[in-house]
């Protein structure tokens, strides 16, 4: 469903991807790891267009993007939740939701589509009428994501759903990753909470200074002692939970 090749981008004259290459299937749920400052959320702000990379190219359903307006590329079926939420705090619940589904102009499949943001995040519709920049952290991180949905995108980005959370919250937001998953949304997740990330995904990439030096498998990646020593750090793992522990 995605392909990127050999993907450079900067911001002036600094460089923050040097020839990245990653591919998600269609109904994958793909991880990218790695540290703050490694390029992680420009590799997503690359796809949705919002930077343009300097050499390299990216592929949605075999049609070039990267040279497309971030516009044209939400209407081929590319969400994207940004790190930090990044909602419309001076609208309400409500107003967020219609401001996601901006391309829908038949008002009963508008209905629909918000009555299935509530399906996922029952709080949202108790709090439809209430100003979003009033709501919690993890509220407004329900938010963006169904936002991100509005449109029934066919690959869904997150960019560090965990971000700011509490533990209780982030089993709650991972959860529903799950579930979105499960019923068919191909993701791709940018996440540092690695223990939880494994738990979900499909297959990850490990990025760092801009450079992807591993990929695999979660069960692969685990078995990496880089991957052990940087993002786990010393324990054991354990087979059956998928997760490190010590």
């Amino acid at each position: 469903m995605l392909r990127l090749i050999g993907v450079e981008t900067y911001y002036g004259k600094i460089k923050a991807l040097h020839g990245v290459s990653l591919e998600v299937l269609e109904g994958q749920l793909v991880c990218i790891l790695g540290a703050n400052g490694a390029g992680k959320s420009t590799i997503l702000k690359s796809i949705t267009g919002l930077v343009e990379p300097e050499y390299g190219t990216i592929h949605f359903n075999n049609q070039r993007i990267d040279r497309m307006e971030a516009e044209d590329i939400v209407k081929l079926g590319i969400g994207h939740v940004p790190e930090w939420r990044r909602i419309f705090s001076e609208l309400t619940v409500e107003e967020n939701l219609l401001m996601g589904g901006f391309l829908l102009k038949d008002k009963d499949m508008l209905h629909d589509r918000m009555e299935e943001a509530f399906h996922h995040f029952p709080i949202l519709k108790n709090r439809r009428t209430q100003q979003a920049g009033n709501m919690s952290g993890g509220e407004q991180q329900m938010l963006a994501i169904s936002r991100a949905l509005m449109l029934k995108p066919k690959l869904l980005l997150l960019d560090e759903p965990s971000l700011g959370l509490s533990p209780l919250l982030v089993q709650d937001i991972f959860a529903t990753i799950k579930e979105l998953h499960k019923a068919g949304t191909t993701i791709l997740l940018v996440e540092q909470n690695v223990n939880q990330a494994l738990k979900i995904a499909d297959y990850g990439y490990v990025l760092t200074t801009g450079k992807i030096f591993l990929s695999g498998t979660y069960e692969e990646l685990l078995e990496e002692e880089k991957v052990r020593e940087q993002y786990l750090g010393e324990g054991k793992y354990n087979r059956r939970a998928k997760v490190w522990s010590g």
